[in-house]
């Protein structure tokens, strides 16, 4: 029997490790930029994505060693994105994994150029990969366009679109499944996407992934709008009651918490059985999903 939280344990100090090695340090001019990104990159945050990859490689057979540029650039480009949504423009949020935003720390000006400069190096790491770690120069284009299109105007920054075009308006079910599937959704099916690619998937092996993949974004969607409601900050490390605040299209103010708890528990049921051709390798990725509606923060 494998541990779950001994594994994590394990994998979050490899990745604590790749990022400090990727982001560039504060005695490298410009030195206060490369101290805000890092302010809000490491230390801090479940790195669930940067696990994705690592298991989603894992699931196929893969050697995760070969995952590190991957990993370092999920993690910049959700940081970017955090960064990013704290602005007094977007959701004007001052607490982050428990400690001051960025643009509260830094400035307003700092933090919008902290998240451009993330975004950037995100794509530098993995024009690496075939230098480092011998990635097949094909699959590593993949890998990029997996990125780009889930971080994109057809992924993330389209549901961010959406969620803002979205306040104050009554909530319907088309708009909040693109929101979901695209804020959230996108980025974390191109992690298990490219961690899979990596990894030397079979297209059939990919197309089951895919599927866990959209599936475990809402799931973990679902409950991040749960929590919001029922959560507290002191767990969260952010402010709560902040998509009620902002008017935002949520699955409890649609369905309600029972409603939305048992969507939850359906996608990640959706979870379990995209894996069922998966060998033992795929067990961590079967714990997550179950865990993630579990969570407290």
């Amino acid at each position: 029997m494998r541990d779950f939280k001994q594994y994590w344990a394990t994998r979050l100090e490899q990745i604590e490790e790749i990022l400090e090695a990727a982001l560039p340090t504060e005695n490298v001019t410009p030195g206060r930029l490369h101290e805000a990104m890092r302010y809000s990159t490491l230390g801090g945050g479940k790195r669930l994505r940067a696990l994705l990859v690592m298991a989603a490689c894992e699931a196929v057979g893969g050697d995760i060693s070969r995952t590190a540029n991957l990993v370092a650039a999920v993690e910049m480009v959700h940081a970017y994105s955090l960064i990013h949504d704290d602005l007094p423009c977007m959701d004007d949020d001052d607490l982050r994994r428990g400690k001051p935003t960025n643009h509260r720390v830094y400035g307003e000006a700092m933090a919008v150029l902290a998240g451009d400069a993330l975004l950037t190096e995100a794509f530098a790491e993995l024009a690496k990969m075939s230098e480092q770690y011998g990635v097949a120069p094909e699959t590593a284009v993949r890998v990029v366009a997996e990125l780009a299109q889930g971080a994109g105007s057809q992924g993330m920054v389209g549901g961010q679109v959406v969620d803002i075009l979205g306040q104050e308006q009554e909530p319907d079910r088309s708009t909040l499944d693109y929101i979901h599937r695209h804020k959230t959704g996108a980025l974390i099916t191109a992690a298990l996407r490219g961690g899979a690619l990596i990894g030397g998937c079979t297209e059939g092996e990919l197309a089951q992934i895919t599927i866990y993949g959209e599936n475990f974004g809402l799931a973990f969607q679902i409950t991040d709008d749960i929590l919001d409601e029922t959560g507290q900050t002191a767990q969260l490390g952010k402010a709560v009651g902040a998509d009620q605040r902002l008017g935002k299209q949520t699955f409890p103010r649609l369905y309600g918490l029972e409603k939305s708890k048992q969507m939850a528990r359906e996608s990640v049921a959706k979870c379990h059985a995209a894996l069922e051709g998966f060998s033992n390798e795929a067990w961590f990725l079967r714990e997550l999903a179950t865990f993630i509606i579990q969570r407290d923060h």
